[in-house]
């Protein structure tokens, strides 16, 4: 009996691929593989991907929520497309993107035409903000990043207090700020 098959991916430490696991489930997937790893990893060292794969069968569904999930590069994902084609495994996204059961032939070509519009709106996200901190740094706008925990007063006094000699701890209790960041001004 065909089954679906679920995998999920995320690419951070930060981030958590407990709610790809539960679209997936909620979309019936009976098994879900999933893992944290780099975008840059090779398929061939995601374990977990490698296991989703292997459990596939002729007529089961394996059901990701992007269509990104499956490879780094339009290539990568064609090419894996084409490959579960071949062994009669069907593909579908929770986001509605694609669902090769009924495509037949055409399954290939409508991938690499989304792969690749999906390519190049992630090279122009990326250089509309490369753009943007050009923009900010020429114009002296805000970069992001840890705010100081001081004022230009307090970086002064600091400076002062250190070149009269004082100790850090006492610059520490004199100015109100902590050592690191007094460390941080000297």
């Amino acid at each position: 009996m065909a089954q679906l098959i679920g995998y999920a991916r995320v690419s951070t430490q930060r981030q958590d691929e407990g709610a790809q696991v539960e679209a997936l489930r909620a979309a019936g997937c009976e098994l879900v593989f999933h893992e944290r790893v780099s975008t840059r990893t090779p398929d061939t060292k995601r374990e977990q991907l490698q296991a989703a794969l292997a459990e596939l069968r002729k007529g089961d569904t394996l059901v990701v929520s992007k269509l990104d999930r499956l490879g780094r590069t339009q290539l990568e994902v064609i090419t894996r497309l084409h490959d579960l084609q071949n062994q009669g495994v069907h593909v579908r996204t929770l986001d509605g993107l694609i669902n090769t059961e009924g495509l037949g032939k055409f399954a290939p070509v409508v991938v690499g035409m989304l792969t690749g519009l999906a390519e190049v709106e992630r090279e122009l996200i990326r250089e509309r903000t490369l753009e943007s901190i050009e923009h900010r740094r020429a114009t002296g706008g805000d970069l992001g990043g840890r705010r100081r925990s001081y004022t230009k007063e307090q970086a002064e006094l600091v400076r002062k207090l250190r070149e009269e000699g004082d100790s850090l701890r006492t610059i520490t209790r004199k100015v109100n700020l902590s050592l690191g960041a007094v460390q941080r001004i000297l």
